[in-house]
Protein backbone atom coordinates (compact mmCIF):
# COMPACT_ATOMS: atom_id res chain seq x y z
CA UNK A 1 0.00 0.00 0.00
CA UNK A 2 1.72 3.13 -1.27
CA UNK A 3 -0.49 5.86 0.09
CA UNK A 4 -0.65 8.10 3.12
CA UNK A 5 -2.58 6.59 5.98
CA UNK A 6 -4.11 8.56 8.79
CA UNK A 7 -4.80 6.01 11.49
CA UNK A 8 -5.56 7.83 14.71
CA UNK A 9 -5.89 5.79 17.88
CA UNK A 10 -6.63 7.74 21.06
CA UNK A 11 -6.55 6.00 24.42
CA UNK A 12 -7.01 8.23 27.49
CA UNK A 13 -5.31 6.51 30.40
CA UNK A 14 -5.55 6.88 34.16
CA UNK A 15 -2.58 8.42 35.91
CA UNK A 16 -1.31 5.04 37.05
CA UNK A 17 -0.14 4.18 33.51
CA UNK A 18 2.95 6.42 33.65
CA UNK A 19 6.60 5.55 34.08
CA UNK A 20 6.33 6.44 37.77
CA UNK A 21 4.03 3.55 38.61
CA UNK A 22 1.99 5.89 40.86
CA UNK A 23 -1.37 4.86 42.31
CA UNK A 24 -4.62 6.74 41.76
CA UNK A 25 -4.01 8.69 44.99
CA UNK A 26 -0.55 9.86 43.95
CA UNK A 27 0.16 12.92 41.88
CA UNK A 28 1.38 12.11 38.35
CA UNK A 29 4.93 13.26 37.65
CA UNK A 30 5.60 15.28 34.50
CA UNK A 31 7.81 13.41 32.02
CA UNK A 32 6.96 15.18 28.73
CA UNK A 33 6.68 18.68 27.34
CA UNK A 34 3.08 18.70 26.11
CA UNK A 35 2.71 18.88 22.35
CA UNK A 36 2.86 16.86 19.11
CA UNK A 37 6.12 15.42 17.85
CA UNK A 38 7.01 13.58 14.65
CA UNK A 39 9.32 10.62 14.13
CA UNK A 40 10.33 8.22 11.37
CA UNK A 41 11.29 4.54 11.29
CA UNK A 42 11.97 1.98 8.57
CA UNK A 43 9.19 -0.47 7.75
CA UNK A 44 9.21 -3.49 5.44
CA UNK A 45 8.49 -1.49 2.27
CA UNK A 46 9.63 2.01 3.18
CA UNK A 47 9.50 4.72 5.85
CA UNK A 48 6.91 4.78 8.63
CA UNK A 49 6.21 8.31 9.89
CA UNK A 50 4.16 9.09 12.98
CA UNK A 51 2.91 12.08 14.96
CA UNK A 52 2.84 11.46 18.72
CA UNK A 53 0.76 13.75 20.91
CA UNK A 54 1.64 13.88 24.62
CA UNK A 55 0.46 15.64 27.73
CA UNK A 56 2.92 16.29 30.54
CA UNK A 57 2.36 12.78 31.89
CA UNK A 58 0.93 10.59 29.12
CA UNK A 59 1.17 9.54 25.50
CA UNK A 60 -2.31 10.56 24.39
CA UNK A 61 -2.42 9.61 20.73
CA UNK A 62 -0.34 8.32 17.85
CA UNK A 63 -1.18 9.20 14.25
CA UNK A 64 0.42 7.38 11.35
CA UNK A 65 1.38 9.95 8.73
CA UNK A 66 3.07 7.66 6.22
CA UNK A 67 2.86 3.89 5.93
CA UNK A 68 4.26 2.01 2.94
CA UNK A 69 3.87 -1.56 4.18
CA UNK A 70 1.09 -3.72 2.79
CA UNK A 71 -2.48 -3.35 4.03
CA UNK A 72 -2.28 -6.60 5.98
CA UNK A 73 0.39 -4.96 8.17
CA UNK A 74 -2.02 -2.24 9.34
CA UNK A 75 -3.56 -4.37 12.10
CA UNK A 76 -0.16 -5.22 13.67
CA UNK A 77 0.79 -1.52 13.44
CA UNK A 78 -2.36 -0.66 15.36
CA UNK A 79 -1.57 -3.35 17.91
CA UNK A 80 1.86 -1.77 18.47
CA UNK A 81 0.25 1.65 18.94
CA UNK A 82 -2.18 0.22 21.46
CA UNK A 83 0.63 -1.42 23.45
CA UNK A 84 2.72 1.77 23.43
CA UNK A 85 -0.11 3.88 24.78
CA UNK A 86 -1.04 1.34 27.44
CA UNK A 87 2.58 1.16 28.61
CA UNK A 88 3.07 4.94 28.17
CA UNK A 89 6.40 4.02 26.60
CA UNK A 90 7.93 2.86 23.34
CA UNK A 91 9.96 0.27 25.26
CA UNK A 92 7.64 -2.64 24.58
CA UNK A 93 7.88 -5.93 22.73
CA UNK A 94 6.84 -5.82 19.09
CA UNK A 95 4.18 -7.95 17.47
CA UNK A 96 5.34 -11.48 16.59
CA UNK A 97 4.87 -12.29 12.92
CA UNK A 98 5.20 -8.65 11.87
CA UNK A 99 8.74 -8.05 13.07
CA UNK A 100 9.90 -5.46 10.54
CA UNK A 101 6.70 -3.42 10.74
CA UNK A 102 6.83 -3.56 14.56
CA UNK A 103 10.44 -2.39 14.64
CA UNK A 104 9.65 0.43 12.24
CA UNK A 105 6.71 1.59 14.38
CA UNK A 106 8.72 1.45 17.59
CA UNK A 107 11.61 3.29 15.99
CA UNK A 108 9.33 6.04 14.69
CA UNK A 109 7.64 6.56 18.07
CA UNK A 110 10.98 6.48 19.90
CA UNK A 111 12.38 9.17 17.62
CA UNK A 112 9.27 11.31 18.18
CA UNK A 113 9.50 10.93 21.97
CA UNK A 114 13.17 11.93 22.01
CA UNK A 115 12.00 15.49 21.40
CA UNK A 116 9.17 15.26 23.91
CA UNK A 117 10.98 14.28 27.13
CA UNK A 118 11.15 16.95 29.83
CA UNK A 119 14.60 18.57 29.79
CA UNK A 120 15.51 16.07 27.08
CA UNK A 121 15.92 13.33 29.68
CA UNK A 122 14.29 9.93 29.18
CA UNK A 123 12.90 8.62 32.49
CA UNK A 124 13.54 5.13 33.78
CA UNK A 125 10.59 2.85 33.21
CA UNK A 126 8.73 1.42 36.18
CA UNK A 127 9.57 -2.17 37.03
CA UNK A 128 5.96 -2.86 37.92
CA UNK A 129 3.32 -3.79 35.39
CA UNK A 130 1.05 -0.72 35.22
CA UNK A 131 -1.69 -2.44 33.28
CA UNK A 132 -3.90 -4.93 35.05
CA UNK A 133 -5.29 -7.69 32.86
CA UNK A 134 -9.00 -7.23 32.41
CA UNK A 135 -11.17 -10.21 33.10
CA UNK A 136 -12.78 -11.26 29.84
CA UNK A 137 -15.89 -13.39 29.76
CA UNK A 138 -15.38 -15.94 26.98
CA UNK A 139 -18.51 -17.18 25.29
CA UNK A 140 -18.94 -19.90 22.69
CA UNK A 141 -19.76 -18.78 19.17
CA UNK A 142 -21.95 -20.14 16.36
CA UNK A 143 -21.34 -19.89 12.62
CA UNK A 144 -21.92 -21.71 9.37
CA UNK A 145 -18.28 -22.33 8.39
CA UNK A 146 -15.16 -21.82 10.47
CA UNK A 147 -11.88 -21.52 8.60
CA UNK A 148 -8.56 -22.16 10.34
CA UNK A 149 -5.90 -19.86 8.90
CA UNK A 150 -5.99 -16.39 7.33
CA UNK A 151 -3.43 -16.92 4.56
CA UNK A 152 -4.19 -17.05 0.86
CA UNK A 153 -6.15 -20.32 1.01
CA UNK A 154 -8.13 -19.33 4.09
CA UNK A 155 -9.16 -15.89 2.86
CA UNK A 156 -9.94 -17.22 -0.63
CA UNK A 157 -12.21 -19.82 0.97
CA UNK A 158 -13.83 -17.20 3.19
CA UNK A 159 -14.68 -15.00 0.22
CA UNK A 160 -16.06 -17.85 -1.87
CA UNK A 161 -18.16 -19.10 1.06
CA UNK A 162 -19.47 -15.61 1.89
CA UNK A 163 -20.31 -14.96 -1.77
CA UNK A 164 -22.38 -18.14 -1.66
CA UNK A 165 -24.36 -16.95 1.35
CA UNK A 166 -22.54 -18.68 4.22
CA UNK A 167 -21.76 -17.07 7.57
CA UNK A 168 -17.99 -17.34 8.05
CA UNK A 169 -15.47 -16.89 10.85
CA UNK A 170 -11.74 -17.08 10.10
CA UNK A 171 -9.45 -17.96 13.01
CA UNK A 172 -5.77 -16.99 12.77
CA UNK A 173 -3.16 -17.71 15.45
CA UNK A 174 -0.80 -14.96 14.25
CA UNK A 175 -1.40 -11.22 14.80
CA UNK A 176 -1.40 -10.63 11.07
CA UNK A 177 -3.15 -12.11 8.05
CA UNK A 178 -1.20 -13.47 5.10
CA UNK A 179 0.80 -16.50 6.20
CA UNK A 180 3.37 -17.59 3.62
CA UNK A 181 1.27 -16.05 0.86
CA UNK A 182 2.42 -12.55 1.75
CA UNK A 183 6.00 -13.63 0.99
CA UNK A 184 5.18 -15.05 -2.46
CA UNK A 185 6.97 -13.09 -5.14
CA UNK A 186 7.05 -14.97 -8.44
CA UNK A 187 3.46 -15.37 -9.59
CA UNK A 188 0.48 -17.67 -10.14
CA UNK A 189 0.57 -20.40 -12.78
CA UNK A 190 -2.43 -20.73 -15.06
CA UNK A 191 -3.07 -21.96 -18.59
CA UNK A 192 -5.33 -20.71 -21.40
CA UNK A 193 -5.87 -17.33 -19.74
CA UNK A 194 -6.92 -14.02 -21.24
CA UNK A 195 -3.61 -12.52 -20.07
CA UNK A 196 -1.68 -15.15 -22.04
CA UNK A 197 -3.89 -14.61 -25.06
CA UNK A 198 -3.31 -10.85 -24.93
CA UNK A 199 0.46 -11.46 -24.97
CA UNK A 200 0.33 -14.06 -27.75
CA UNK A 201 1.36 -16.93 -25.46
CA UNK A 202 0.18 -20.36 -26.56
CA UNK A 203 -0.47 -22.70 -23.66
CA UNK A 204 -2.88 -25.52 -22.85
CA UNK A 205 -4.25 -27.25 -19.79
CA UNK A 206 -2.60 -30.47 -20.96
CA UNK A 207 0.85 -28.86 -21.11
CA UNK A 208 0.29 -27.41 -17.64
CA UNK A 209 -0.60 -30.89 -16.36
CA UNK A 210 2.44 -32.47 -18.01
CA UNK A 211 4.85 -29.85 -16.61
CA UNK A 212 3.41 -30.27 -13.11
CA UNK A 213 3.53 -34.07 -13.19
CA UNK A 214 7.07 -34.20 -14.59
CA UNK A 215 8.21 -31.52 -12.16
CA UNK A 216 6.77 -33.53 -9.27
CA UNK A 217 8.48 -36.75 -10.29
CA UNK A 218 5.16 -38.20 -11.47
CA UNK A 219 4.21 -39.12 -7.91
CA UNK A 220 1.56 -36.37 -7.82
CA UNK A 221 -2.10 -37.33 -7.63
CA UNK A 222 -3.09 -36.89 -11.29
CA UNK A 223 -6.71 -36.15 -10.43
CA UNK A 224 -5.71 -33.25 -8.18
CA UNK A 225 -3.28 -31.96 -10.80
CA UNK A 226 -6.00 -31.99 -13.44
CA UNK A 227 -8.32 -30.02 -11.15
CA UNK A 228 -5.49 -27.53 -10.59
CA UNK A 229 -4.88 -27.00 -14.29
CA UNK A 230 -8.49 -27.01 -15.45
CA UNK A 231 -9.55 -24.44 -12.87
CA UNK A 232 -6.52 -22.15 -13.22
CA UNK A 233 -7.80 -19.76 -15.89
CA UNK A 234 -11.15 -19.38 -14.17
CA UNK A 235 -9.44 -18.56 -10.89
CA UNK A 236 -7.29 -15.89 -12.54
CA UNK A 237 -10.52 -14.37 -13.90
CA UNK A 238 -12.07 -14.59 -10.42
CA UNK A 239 -9.11 -12.89 -8.76
CA UNK A 240 -9.11 -10.15 -11.36
CA UNK A 241 -12.85 -9.66 -10.86
CA UNK A 242 -12.25 -8.79 -7.20
CA UNK A 243 -9.41 -6.38 -7.96
CA UNK A 244 -6.19 -8.33 -8.57
CA UNK A 245 -3.77 -7.40 -11.34
CA UNK A 246 -2.41 -10.53 -13.04
CA UNK A 247 -1.72 -9.01 -16.42
CA UNK A 248 2.02 -9.72 -16.63
CA UNK A 249 3.07 -13.26 -17.55
CA UNK A 250 6.54 -14.77 -17.08
CA UNK A 251 8.11 -18.17 -16.56
CA UNK A 252 9.52 -20.03 -13.58
CA UNK A 253 11.53 -23.21 -13.21
CA UNK A 254 10.03 -26.41 -14.60
CA UNK A 255 7.55 -24.67 -16.90
CA UNK A 256 7.81 -25.13 -20.65
CA UNK A 257 5.57 -22.14 -21.41
CA UNK A 258 5.21 -18.66 -19.97
CA UNK A 259 2.27 -19.07 -17.56
CA UNK A 260 3.33 -17.35 -14.32
CA UNK A 261 0.81 -14.52 -13.81
CA UNK A 262 1.80 -11.49 -11.75
CA UNK A 263 1.10 -7.74 -11.49
CA UNK A 264 2.23 -5.39 -14.24
CA UNK A 265 5.98 -4.91 -14.37
CA UNK A 266 6.66 -8.17 -12.56
CA UNK A 267 5.78 -6.82 -9.11
CA UNK A 268 5.55 -9.33 -6.21
CA UNK A 269 2.32 -11.28 -6.42
CA UNK A 270 1.78 -12.41 -2.82
CA UNK A 271 1.40 -9.12 -0.98
CA UNK A 272 -0.75 -7.76 -3.81
CA UNK A 273 -3.13 -10.72 -3.85
CA UNK A 274 -3.29 -10.77 -0.04
CA UNK A 275 -4.26 -7.09 0.02
CA UNK A 276 -7.03 -7.83 -2.47
CA UNK A 277 -8.28 -10.91 -0.59
CA UNK A 278 -8.17 -9.19 2.79
CA UNK A 279 -10.08 -6.16 1.55
CA UNK A 280 -12.73 -8.30 -0.16
CA UNK A 281 -13.22 -10.53 2.89
CA UNK A 282 -13.77 -7.49 5.10
CA UNK A 283 -16.11 -5.96 2.52
CA UNK A 284 -18.22 -9.13 2.61
CA UNK A 285 -18.42 -9.04 6.40
CA UNK A 286 -16.15 -12.00 7.09
CA UNK A 287 -15.05 -11.99 10.74
CA UNK A 288 -11.29 -12.52 11.10
CA UNK A 289 -10.06 -13.34 14.61
CA UNK A 290 -6.32 -12.71 15.06
CA UNK A 291 -4.11 -13.98 17.89
CA UNK A 292 -6.48 -16.93 18.15
CA UNK A 293 -5.06 -20.44 17.99
CA UNK A 294 -7.13 -23.50 17.18
CA UNK A 295 -6.14 -26.31 19.54
CA UNK A 296 -8.79 -28.88 18.63
CA UNK A 297 -11.32 -29.67 15.92
CA UNK A 298 -14.66 -30.50 17.51
CA UNK A 299 -16.74 -33.52 16.58
CA UNK A 300 -17.43 -37.09 17.45
CA UNK A 301 -14.39 -38.36 15.59
CA UNK A 302 -16.44 -39.14 12.50
CA UNK A 303 -17.68 -35.66 11.52
CA UNK A 304 -16.44 -32.14 12.29
CA UNK A 305 -18.65 -29.47 13.82
CA UNK A 306 -16.42 -26.71 15.14
CA UNK A 307 -13.14 -25.81 16.80
CA UNK A 308 -11.69 -24.99 20.20
CA UNK A 309 -9.92 -21.61 20.18
CA UNK A 310 -7.19 -20.54 22.59
CA UNK A 311 -6.50 -16.84 23.18
CA UNK A 312 -4.56 -14.85 25.76
CA UNK A 313 -7.75 -14.58 27.80
CA UNK A 314 -8.67 -18.25 27.71
CA UNK A 315 -10.43 -20.78 25.48
CA UNK A 316 -13.85 -20.99 23.87
CA UNK A 317 -15.63 -23.01 21.20
CA UNK A 318 -16.78 -21.97 17.76
CA UNK A 319 -19.57 -24.34 16.84
CA UNK A 320 -19.93 -24.66 13.08
CA UNK A 321 -21.59 -26.83 10.49
CA UNK A 322 -18.31 -27.26 8.58
CA UNK A 323 -14.59 -26.69 9.15
CA UNK A 324 -11.98 -25.73 6.54
CA UNK A 325 -8.32 -26.25 7.47
CA UNK A 326 -6.01 -23.73 5.77
CA UNK A 327 -3.09 -23.52 8.20
CA UNK A 328 -0.27 -23.86 5.68
CA UNK A 329 2.73 -26.16 5.84
CA UNK A 330 5.37 -26.92 8.47
CA UNK A 331 8.51 -25.42 6.94
CA UNK A 332 9.16 -23.22 10.00
CA UNK A 333 9.15 -26.22 12.35
CA UNK A 334 12.62 -27.65 11.82
CA UNK A 335 12.08 -30.46 14.32
CA UNK A 336 9.08 -31.66 12.32
CA UNK A 337 10.91 -31.13 9.02
CA UNK A 338 13.90 -33.14 10.24
CA UNK A 339 11.64 -35.92 11.49
CA UNK A 340 10.65 -36.56 7.88
CA UNK A 341 13.97 -35.61 6.24
CA UNK A 342 16.92 -35.75 8.66
CA UNK A 343 19.22 -34.21 6.04
CA UNK A 344 17.40 -30.89 6.56
CA UNK A 345 18.16 -30.65 10.28
CA UNK A 346 19.33 -27.13 11.08
CA UNK A 347 18.35 -25.65 7.71
CA UNK A 348 17.07 -22.11 7.48
CA UNK A 349 13.61 -21.45 6.10
CA UNK A 350 11.79 -18.94 3.94
CA UNK A 351 8.56 -19.59 5.85
CA UNK A 352 6.74 -17.21 8.17
CA UNK A 353 7.01 -18.17 11.88
CA UNK A 354 3.48 -19.56 12.06
CA UNK A 355 4.12 -22.38 9.55
CA UNK A 356 4.57 -25.03 12.22
CA UNK A 357 2.28 -27.88 11.15
CA UNK A 358 -0.28 -27.47 13.92
CA UNK A 359 -2.78 -29.66 12.07
CA UNK A 360 -0.87 -32.74 13.20
CA UNK A 361 -1.96 -31.88 16.75
CA UNK A 362 -5.39 -30.25 16.55
CA UNK A 363 -6.84 -32.86 14.14
CA UNK A 364 -5.59 -35.93 16.03
CA UNK A 365 -9.06 -36.99 17.13
CA UNK A 366 -10.08 -37.54 13.51
CA UNK A 367 -7.21 -39.86 12.53
CA UNK A 368 -6.60 -37.81 9.39
CA UNK A 369 -4.65 -39.41 6.53
CA UNK A 370 -1.43 -37.73 5.40
CA UNK A 371 0.45 -38.09 2.14
CA UNK A 372 4.00 -37.29 0.94
CA UNK A 373 5.12 -35.85 4.29
CA UNK A 374 8.75 -36.65 3.49
CA UNK A 375 8.60 -34.50 0.34
CA UNK A 376 10.10 -31.21 1.49
CA UNK A 377 11.37 -28.64 -0.97
CA UNK A 378 14.31 -26.30 -0.61
CA UNK A 379 14.39 -23.05 -2.55
CA UNK A 380 17.76 -22.51 -4.20
CA UNK A 381 17.92 -18.71 -4.11
CA UNK A 382 17.72 -17.71 -0.47
CA UNK A 383 20.21 -15.31 1.10
CA UNK A 384 22.13 -17.35 3.71
CA UNK A 385 22.77 -14.20 5.77
CA UNK A 386 19.12 -13.49 6.54
CA UNK A 387 16.93 -16.24 4.97
CA UNK A 388 15.42 -13.71 2.56
CA UNK A 389 14.17 -15.39 -0.60
CA UNK A 390 15.10 -13.99 -4.00
CA UNK A 391 12.26 -14.76 -6.36
CA UNK A 392 12.68 -17.33 -9.09
CA UNK A 393 11.37 -14.71 -11.50
CA UNK A 394 14.83 -13.10 -11.48
CA UNK A 395 16.19 -16.24 -13.11
CA UNK A 396 13.12 -16.42 -15.31
CA UNK A 397 13.93 -12.95 -16.63
CA UNK A 398 17.50 -13.92 -17.52
CA UNK A 399 19.75 -14.10 -14.44
CA UNK A 400 22.37 -16.83 -14.16
CA UNK A 401 23.94 -18.71 -11.24
CA UNK A 402 27.72 -18.48 -10.88
CA UNK A 403 29.95 -20.33 -8.42
CA UNK A 404 33.02 -18.99 -6.63
CA UNK A 405 35.17 -20.15 -9.51
CA UNK A 406 33.20 -17.68 -11.69
CA UNK A 407 31.48 -20.36 -13.78
CA UNK A 408 27.94 -21.49 -14.41
CA UNK A 409 27.15 -24.97 -13.08
CA UNK A 410 23.46 -25.73 -13.73
CA UNK A 411 20.43 -24.97 -15.88
CA UNK A 412 19.09 -22.09 -13.80
CA UNK A 413 15.49 -22.94 -14.70
CA UNK A 414 15.64 -26.62 -13.84
CA UNK A 415 13.44 -27.76 -10.94
CA UNK A 416 14.17 -26.37 -7.49
CA UNK A 417 15.38 -29.75 -6.28
CA UNK A 418 17.93 -30.07 -9.09
CA UNK A 419 19.20 -26.50 -8.71
CA UNK A 420 19.42 -26.81 -4.92
CA UNK A 421 21.44 -30.04 -5.14
CA UNK A 422 23.76 -28.46 -7.69
CA UNK A 423 24.37 -25.47 -5.43
CA UNK A 424 25.16 -27.60 -2.41
CA UNK A 425 27.87 -29.30 -4.48
CA UNK A 426 29.67 -25.98 -5.08
CA UNK A 427 32.46 -24.49 -3.01
CA UNK A 428 30.87 -22.99 0.10
CA UNK A 429 27.54 -24.77 -0.63
CA UNK A 430 26.24 -21.52 -2.15
CA UNK A 431 26.61 -19.44 -5.30
CA UNK A 432 25.91 -16.00 -6.71
CA UNK A 433 22.82 -14.99 -8.64
CA UNK A 434 24.07 -12.56 -11.29
CA UNK A 435 22.35 -10.26 -13.75
CA UNK A 436 22.71 -6.95 -15.54
CA UNK A 437 20.83 -3.66 -15.66
CA UNK A 438 18.44 -4.95 -18.33
CA UNK A 439 17.21 -7.70 -16.00
CA UNK A 440 16.88 -5.22 -13.14
CA UNK A 441 14.70 -2.99 -15.29
CA UNK A 442 12.56 -5.94 -16.42
CA UNK A 443 11.33 -6.90 -12.94
CA UNK A 444 10.16 -4.39 -10.38
CA UNK A 445 10.67 -6.89 -7.53
CA UNK A 446 14.44 -6.37 -7.95
CA UNK A 447 14.09 -2.74 -6.88
CA UNK A 448 13.09 -3.95 -3.43
CA UNK A 449 16.28 -6.02 -3.17
CA UNK A 450 18.34 -3.03 -4.30
CA UNK A 451 16.76 -0.66 -1.77
CA UNK A 452 17.35 -3.16 1.03
CA UNK A 453 21.06 -3.23 0.18
CA UNK A 454 21.10 -6.92 -0.80
CA UNK A 455 22.89 -6.49 -4.12
CA UNK A 456 26.62 -6.21 -4.82
CA UNK A 457 27.06 -3.81 -7.76
CA UNK A 458 29.84 -3.28 -10.26
CA UNK A 459 29.92 -0.89 -13.20
CA UNK A 460 31.77 -3.61 -15.11
CA UNK A 461 32.10 -7.36 -14.70
CA UNK A 462 35.72 -6.86 -13.70
CA UNK A 463 34.69 -4.54 -10.88
CA UNK A 464 32.02 -6.99 -9.74
CA UNK A 465 34.53 -9.85 -9.80
CA UNK A 466 36.96 -7.83 -7.68
CA UNK A 467 34.28 -7.16 -5.05
CA UNK A 468 33.41 -10.87 -4.96
CA UNK A 469 37.07 -11.96 -4.96
CA UNK A 470 36.62 -13.88 -8.23
CA UNK A 471 38.86 -14.16 -11.25
CA UNK A 472 37.74 -11.33 -13.53
CA UNK A 473 38.82 -12.93 -16.82
CA UNK A 474 36.91 -16.12 -16.01
CA UNK A 475 33.74 -14.19 -15.09
CA UNK A 476 33.92 -12.12 -18.29
CA UNK A 477 34.36 -15.33 -20.30
CA UNK A 478 31.37 -16.92 -18.54
CA UNK A 479 29.12 -14.01 -19.50
CA UNK A 480 30.45 -13.92 -23.07
CA UNK A 481 29.77 -17.64 -23.49
CA UNK A 482 26.27 -17.30 -22.06
CA UNK A 483 25.50 -14.33 -24.30
CA UNK A 484 26.62 -16.36 -27.32
CA UNK A 485 24.13 -19.06 -26.28
CA UNK A 486 21.40 -16.42 -26.11
CA UNK A 487 22.28 -15.22 -29.61
CA UNK A 488 22.26 -18.73 -31.04
CA UNK A 489 19.20 -19.80 -29.08
CA UNK A 490 20.94 -22.90 -27.70
CA UNK A 491 22.53 -23.37 -24.28
CA UNK A 492 25.20 -25.89 -25.22
CA UNK A 493 26.44 -26.24 -21.65
CA UNK A 494 23.29 -26.85 -19.59
CA UNK A 495 20.37 -26.97 -22.06
CA UNK A 496 18.53 -24.03 -20.57
CA UNK A 497 15.50 -23.69 -22.81
CA UNK A 498 14.44 -20.12 -22.02
CA UNK A 499 17.13 -17.55 -22.88
CA UNK A 500 15.24 -14.25 -22.69
CA UNK A 501 18.11 -11.77 -23.02
CA UNK A 502 21.85 -11.28 -23.21
CA UNK A 503 23.52 -9.95 -20.07
CA UNK A 504 25.59 -7.12 -21.48
CA UNK A 505 24.30 -3.85 -20.01
CA UNK A 506 26.12 -2.42 -17.02
CA UNK A 507 25.97 -2.04 -14.11
CA UNK A 508 26.10 -5.71 -13.12
CA UNK A 509 24.68 -7.18 -9.91
CA UNK A 510 25.17 -10.22 -7.69
CA UNK A 511 23.64 -11.63 -4.53
CA UNK A 512 24.83 -14.71 -2.64
CA UNK A 513 22.20 -17.45 -2.49
CA UNK A 514 21.87 -20.96 -1.07
CA UNK A 515 19.08 -23.49 -0.47
CA UNK A 516 16.65 -23.17 2.47
CA UNK A 517 13.49 -25.06 3.39
CA UNK A 518 10.75 -23.50 1.33
CA UNK A 519 7.68 -25.69 0.81
CA UNK A 520 6.29 -28.87 2.31
CA UNK A 521 4.61 -30.80 -0.47
CA UNK A 522 3.11 -33.32 1.94
CA UNK A 523 0.08 -32.84 4.13
CA UNK A 524 -3.54 -33.76 4.72
CA UNK A 525 -5.01 -36.09 2.11
CA UNK A 526 -7.94 -34.54 0.25
CA UNK A 527 -10.33 -35.44 -2.54
CA UNK A 528 -10.81 -33.37 -5.68
CA UNK A 529 -13.62 -31.64 -3.75
CA UNK A 530 -11.30 -30.52 -0.96
CA UNK A 531 -12.74 -33.07 1.49
CA UNK A 532 -10.35 -34.40 4.14
CA UNK A 533 -9.78 -38.16 4.01
CA UNK A 534 -9.34 -40.30 7.12
CA UNK A 535 -6.77 -43.04 7.61
CA UNK A 536 -9.50 -45.55 6.77
CA UNK A 537 -9.79 -44.04 3.29
CA UNK A 538 -13.21 -42.54 3.95
CA UNK A 539 -14.14 -38.85 3.68
CA UNK A 540 -14.59 -37.12 7.05
CA UNK A 541 -17.96 -35.30 6.85
CA UNK A 542 -17.80 -31.57 7.47
CA UNK A 543 -14.00 -31.37 7.29
CA UNK A 544 -12.24 -29.70 4.34
CA UNK A 545 -8.72 -28.46 3.64
CA UNK A 546 -6.89 -26.29 1.12
CA UNK A 547 -3.43 -24.94 0.47
CA UNK A 548 -0.02 -26.05 1.68
CA UNK A 549 -1.59 -27.97 4.57
CA UNK A 550 -2.68 -30.56 1.98
CA UNK A 551 -0.58 -33.13 0.13
CA UNK A 552 -0.65 -34.94 -3.20
CA UNK A 553 -0.78 -32.04 -5.64
CA UNK A 554 2.91 -31.26 -6.08
CA UNK A 555 4.60 -34.66 -5.84
CA UNK A 556 8.25 -34.48 -4.85
CA UNK A 557 8.81 -30.95 -6.15
CA UNK A 558 6.47 -27.97 -6.38
CA UNK A 559 6.96 -25.81 -9.46
CA UNK A 560 7.35 -22.09 -8.86
CA UNK A 561 3.97 -20.42 -9.37
CA UNK A 562 1.95 -23.54 -8.54
CA UNK A 563 1.51 -22.63 -4.86
CA UNK A 564 -0.45 -19.46 -5.61
CA UNK A 565 -2.58 -21.50 -8.00
CA UNK A 566 -3.04 -24.28 -5.43
CA UNK A 567 -4.18 -22.04 -2.55
CA UNK A 568 -6.68 -20.04 -4.57
CA UNK A 569 -8.09 -22.87 -6.67
CA UNK A 570 -8.53 -25.36 -3.84
CA UNK A 571 -9.53 -22.61 -1.41
CA UNK A 572 -12.50 -21.88 -3.65
CA UNK A 573 -13.26 -25.57 -4.21
CA UNK A 574 -13.19 -26.38 -0.48
CA UNK A 575 -15.52 -23.46 0.23
CA UNK A 576 -17.95 -24.39 -2.55
CA UNK A 577 -18.27 -27.93 -1.26
CA UNK A 578 -18.47 -26.86 2.38
CA UNK A 579 -21.34 -24.52 1.50
CA UNK A 580 -23.09 -27.34 -0.35
CA UNK A 581 -22.55 -29.63 2.66
CA UNK A 582 -24.10 -27.26 5.22
CA UNK A 583 -27.13 -26.76 3.02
Amino acid sequence: MKQRLAILLIFLLVASLGFTGCTSTEEAVAIFVAGTYEGEGQGHAGPIKVAVTVSETEIESIEILEFNDSEFAVDPANQVINKIIKANSSEIDGVAGATITSKGMLEAVSVALEGAYLDGVKPVASTTDPVAQESVQLEDRETGIVIIGAGGAGLTASIEAAMNGAEVIVVEKMPIVGGNTKYATGGLNAAETTSQEALGIEDTVEIFIEDTMVGGGNINDPDLVRVLAENSAGTVDWLQSIGADLSDVGRMGGASVNRTHRPAGGAPVGSHVMDVLHAKALELGVEIMLNSEVVEVLGDGTSANGVVVKTAEGTFNINAKAVIIATGGFGANNDLVASFDPALKGYGTTNHPGATGDVTEFAKAFNVAYVDMEQIQTHPTVMPSNNYMITEAVRGNGAILVNREAGRFVNELDTRAVVSDAQLAQTGASSYLMFDQSVRESLSAIEGYYKKGFLVEGETLAELAEKLEMDADTLVATFETYNAYVESGTDEAFARQDLPRALAVGPYYAVEVAPAVHHTMGGVMITVNGEVVGADGEVIPGLYAAGEVTGGIHGNNRLGGNAMADITIFGRIAAQNAVEYIR
